[in-house]
């Protein structure tokens, strides 16, 4: 459905053939329809179906909802690949904080609707600023760990 309003039907062709390679479940899966799918083939086939559209930022919200962790870990580094192999900007919203930040490039640590932290990722994996802000510390706990965090971002 994603490529419906393509009419380049050879790039259709190897741009599904690409989403086989990427998704092998789902080639595996390519005559059941979409709804019969499990929650992670779902969300595979929702990818696919995105990037058959050749996007310029895939913006993903909570893949891991409903999923179990294992799945979220095979899918995760996916992003990764369509990142560094079609060019695509990938912004994701996730609540698997630590295991996107394995992942991503750069990180944005927001607390009730305040950029509280942002930076590298290897950086803010390594920052106590995500802890205090996930496990409720108050805000001017979250406030001076993200000063601290600004402080040893500048110095490196």
């Amino acid at each position: 459905m994603g490529s419906f309003l393509r009419k380049d039907k050879d790039l259709i062709k190897q741009d599904l053939e690409y989403m086989f390679e990427l998704f092998p479940r789902l080639a595996e899966r390519r005559t059941q329809q979409g709804g019969t799918l499990s929650g992670g083939e779902q969300q595979m086939l929702a990818m696919a179906r995105a990037l058959t559209v050749n996007p310029k930022l895939l913006m993903v919200d909570e893949m891991s909802l409903g999923l179990a962790p294992i799945i979220v870990e095979r899918l995760l580094p996916i992003l990764r690949t369509i990142a560094d192999e079609t060019g695509a900007g990938v912004l994701l919203v996730e609540q698997h904080v630590h295991m996107a930040l394995q992942v991503a490039d750069r990180g944005y640590v927001i607390e009730r609707g305040v950029l509280v932290a942002h930076g590298s990722s290897k950086l803010l994996a390594r920052s106590s600023v995500i802890q205090e802000a996930y496990l409720g510390a108050a805000a001017s706990d979250t406030r001076t760990a993200s000063q601290a965090f600004e402080k040893t971002v500048r110095s490196t």
